[in-house]
């Protein structure tokens, strides 16, 4: 694909994008099989089928996409698609980036050097004075703050970054204000910030959206500071996603009397950095080794020839999986299969909704 994209270009990428159990895995290995967007999605009832689908894919159709298009501009919106030079250079670094997502405001926020601050939702005082005053700290020092727009720490951050520049990224549409209370902060934020999904204008969040969400905090971030959390919680899989993303950790230390911060301090035991104010985070920065970019704008490979998998090999490789992740390198050499092959049946068995494919290279068995 090129840098710049035509209106049916456009249109197809969102409708690959948009397709039923086609993530960001299958998305940029679809595309490096065939080439571009509106080839993949001929290929596609095709393979689901020979997977072992039972019933009909669930693809877009044109006018569904365009009407897409067309609420995200009636918002003021814009569509950022993976391999568009505006796309933000952190997040095509990830492996893989995802597809498509929606800004509102000032995207240009989105390529300057950014800092999440996250954490509990039912937040102390005392950690909520702390999250808005380092978020103003972080603006001054030049940093652009972002997070989830949630009640408690995150609402903080933005509320103390705002004169300088916030990024809230929402889990459903980039107009689902959730909690309602914050729909004047939202309002602020689309003006003096940004606000940024990857989710299609007017979806309401579920469940299965909070951890797309979290991967994009973090990834548009150099650093992800948790201000407190507890031990099950969104804010520690921000941390964990940034860790595996190669971005630097912080954790606010806290009494171990506050359940609040026994997540915090957990991060620390495991060796996150400690915060203890704008310092430590500026300290963190200054070692920051540099994203692992891509070739930016993100370019899919080349493509190849169709390597399809025959249905034996898929089957194999479908009895190799569990709800425990494995690496698709694992997958081929126990199946005795080449990469492609693996990758291309696995790439099927996803379409058929029998395996979901995970960034970083895992792979898991699709909940029956």
């Amino acid at each position: 694909m090129s840098q710049g994209l035509s209106d049916r270009e456009r249109v197809a990428w969102l409708r690959l994008a948009r397709t039923d159990t086609v993530g960001p895995v299958a998305f940029e290995q679809l595309l490096a099989r065939f080439g571009d967007p509106a080839a993949a999605l001929a290929a596609l009832p095709d393979l689901a089928r020979r997977a072992g689908r039972s019933g009909p894919l669930r693809i877009p159709s044109e006018a569904e996409v365009e009407a897409e298009l067309a609420a995200g501009a009636a918002l003021g919106a814009r569509l950022i698609c993976a391999c568009e030079t505006a796309f933000p250079q952190a997040l095509a670094a990830l492996d893989p980036p995802p597809p498509v997502i929606w800004a509102l405001g000032r995207a240009e926020l989105l390529d300057r050097s950014a800092v999440a601050v996250v954490g509990a939702r039912v937040a102390s005082a005392a950690g909520q004075r702390f999250a808005r005053g380092l978020a103003a700290d972080l603006g001054q020092a030049g940093q652009v703050v972002v997070s989830g727009m949630a009640r408690g720490i995150d609402a903080a951050a933005h509320e103390g970054a705002l004169p300088h520049g916030t990024v809230a990224v929402l889990g459903g549409g980039i107009d689902d204000v959730y909690p309602p209370e914050h729909r004047p902060l939202h309002e602020r934020i689309a003006e003096a910030g940004c606000v940024v999904s990857e989710s299609p204008p007017g979806r309401r969040a579920q469940a299965k959206d909070f951890p797309r969400r979290n991967r994009i905090i973090s990834g548009l971030s150099r650093a992800v500071v948790v201000v407190e959390a507890e031990v099950r919680s969104g804010s520690l899989i921000t941390a964990r996603l940034a860790a595996e993303q190669g971005r630097e950790v912080l954790a606010v230390p806290g009494s171990p009397l506050d359940p609040r911060a026994k997540g915090t301090n957990d991060l620390i035991r495991q060796g996150a950095a400690l915060c203890e104010g704008v310092e430590d985070v500026l300290r963190a920065l200054e070692g920051f080794p540099g994203l692992r970019e891509r070739e930016r704008p993100y370019q899919p490979p080349p493509p190849a020839m169709d390597d399809a998998a025959d249905s034996g090999l898929r089957e194999r490789i479908r009895a190799l999986l569990s709800p425990t992740p494995v690496s698709r390198d694992e997958i081929a050499r126990s199946a005795g299969a080449g990469a492609a092959a693996t990758a291309a049946a696995l790439v099927e068995l996803s379409l058929a909704g029998r395996a979901e494919l995970l960034p970083g290279g895992w792979v898991v068995a699709a909940e029956a």
